[in-house]
């Protein structure tokens, strides 16, 4: 179940903040005891009738509520995960999705391929040379927007995924919340949410609330437009929520973040908005575009610590 260092981390973790104790044994009761790698009530992705689906990445389903003003018909779902990775192994694991093109901001798809062994009609990175923002660490809305209206254009006869960004961290708008500059080491300093878990950091939860809201609403006008420009059926979506200083459950710790296997409501309850332009688009399968793309491991480290995932 557990390595020995994975519980020779955990123990030192545990020592300096028991919380962590708390993360594990809850993380083990939505688990089932390690024998399930994603939540099974969620929504399998795949399945579902749409043409175009817009990811917001950690976008919770109140919070989606409360501020989005899109156009379509809206209701709740359950993520098949708490974060990214778990989102990605419970919906595209070996999958034959040669009738689909994925538009990425978030390099955990391109980190787990080999994990995943999804064949995909391409993927298309876009975090990994002049898609990524060196100002504010990340892959900016507009940024993600021109990528899938090209990849619109370049393949009018295939399913198109966009996964943004926003609203997960950093805070484009709030940098002093965000520990780690850009132009820093991707071993220099932990993440907000981690600073937080283990009480290296005391900020308001409503401070950090309106940060991460502040990071939707910059998205927002461009989803909208974008999904005034796709043909056919899009979808927005998100692959997991965020929790900013709420219970979890059963053991009930202050929880901050989106870490993977806790399936609380904050964490795996996410919006399902269905807006219909036009004609419904003709999709057909296709050879896969072999770009034999290799990204250098540094990159990919570098990329993944700025957007907070911290070892």
């Amino acid at each position: 179940m557990y390595t020995f260092s994975q519980i020779q981390k955990g123990v030192n973790l545990g020592r300096s903040n028991p919380a962590f104790f708390g993360r594990e044994l809850n993380r083990l009761y939505y688990s089932r005891f390690s024998q399930r790698e994603f939540n099974h009530q969620g929504t399998d992705i795949v399945a579902e009738d749409w043409d175009n689906l817009l990811i917001l990445d950690a976008c919770r389903y109140d919070l989606f509520e409360q501020h989005s003003t899109l156009p379509g018909r809206l209701e709740s779902r359950q993520s098949r995960g708490s974060h990214t990775v778990e989102f990605l192994r419970g919906n595209f694991t070996d999958r034959d999705l040669q009738d689909t093109v994925y538009v990425s901001a978030s390099p955990q798809l391109y980190a787990q391929r080999d994990s995943l062994r999804a064949t995909f009609h391409d993927v298309i990175h876009v975090w990994s040379e002049e898609g990524w923002d060196q100002t504010h660490g990340t892959v900016l809305p507009e940024t993600m927007a021109e990528y899938a209206l090209r990849a619109s254009e370049k393949y009018p006869d295939k399913r198109i995924i966009v996964h943004f960004m926003q609203p997960h961290y950093p805070f484009i708008g709030s940098p002093e919340l965000n520990s780690r500059s850009p132009f820093e080491s991707s071993d220099k300093k932990l993440d907000i949410w981690a600073e937080l878990m283990m009480r290296k950091r005391t900020v308001d939860p409503q401070v950090i609330w309106e940060a991460y809201r502040d990071n939707l609403l910059l998205a927002l006008p461009v989803v909208e437009e974008l999904m005034q420009s796709l043909p056919g059926r899009t979808v927005v979506t998100s692959d997991h929520g965020n929790m900013v200083g709420e219970r979890a459950f059963p053991i009930p710790i202050r929880e901050w973040g989106h870490p993977p296997g806790i399936h609380t409501k904050e964490l795996v309850t996410i919006p399902w908005l269905v807006f219909d332009n036009g004609q419904r688009r003709t999709i057909t399968e296709g050879t896969p575009i072999d770009t034999d793309e290799s990204i250098s491991s540094d990159v990919v480290t570098d990329r993944l610590a700025n957007l907070g995932y911290v070892e």
